[in-house]
């Protein structure tokens, strides 16, 4: 039998926003999508996938409507991205930064590999995979936009869905 690993706990900048995980898997993986590029002012966003019954927010975040499937999770005082879920999904991603030690997850692949930077990618022997061969996500986008949808961010911003916000879980106090 094996023991329950102990809780991960994380937040956002300011500390408005935090929450605890109890993941069994404590391996994370990098997304290169140009989604998660723009939503993390980075080359790539570095991720940890749980199940949503394996953490709970202890002072919610805000969440963005990033397109008809997905929403992402950030502090609404700081900005700082926290996460990342499908809506008909019982996973989620936990933004690896946002963790109080981020060395505790270890990254085992890169996704979404076709717009990856790579004048940005140190090799690190790290597998990859295309956004487009995943056959679930690919469906996903297909149900929402339309059989003919190259999936990800012109796809949204044709739909002009992106400026659809999402209302926050909490009110902002200041």
């Amino acid at each position: 039998m094996s023991e329950e690993p102990s809780p991960l706990s994380g937040g956002c900048l300011c500390g408005r926003v935090r929450y605890e995980a109890r993941p069994m898997d404590r391996d994370g993986y990098y997304c290169h999508c140009r989604m998660c590029q723009l939503a993390f002012g980075n080359t790539r966003a570095a991720y940890l996938n749980l199940r949503k019954d394996e953490m709970r927010w202890l002072a919610p975040p805000a969440f963005y409507a990033s397109s008809k499937i997905a929403r992402r999770g950030f502090c609404s005082r700081c900005g700082t991205p926290l996460s990342f879920e499908f809506l008909d999904s019982d996973r989620m991603d936990l933004a690896v930064g946002s963790l109080d030690d981020p060395a505790l997850i270890r990254p085992t692949e890169h996704f979404s590999i076709e717009t990856r930077l790579d004048a940005w990618h140190a090799e690190d022997g790290l597998p990859g995979e295309r956004l487009d061969s995943n056959q679930r996500i690919g469906g996903l986008w297909r149900q929402a936009y339309g059989e003919s949808v190259v999936p990800g961010l012109q796809a949204v911003r044709d739909a002009a869905t992106i400026d659809t916000p999402m209302t926050p879980t909490t009110k902002d106090p200041g």
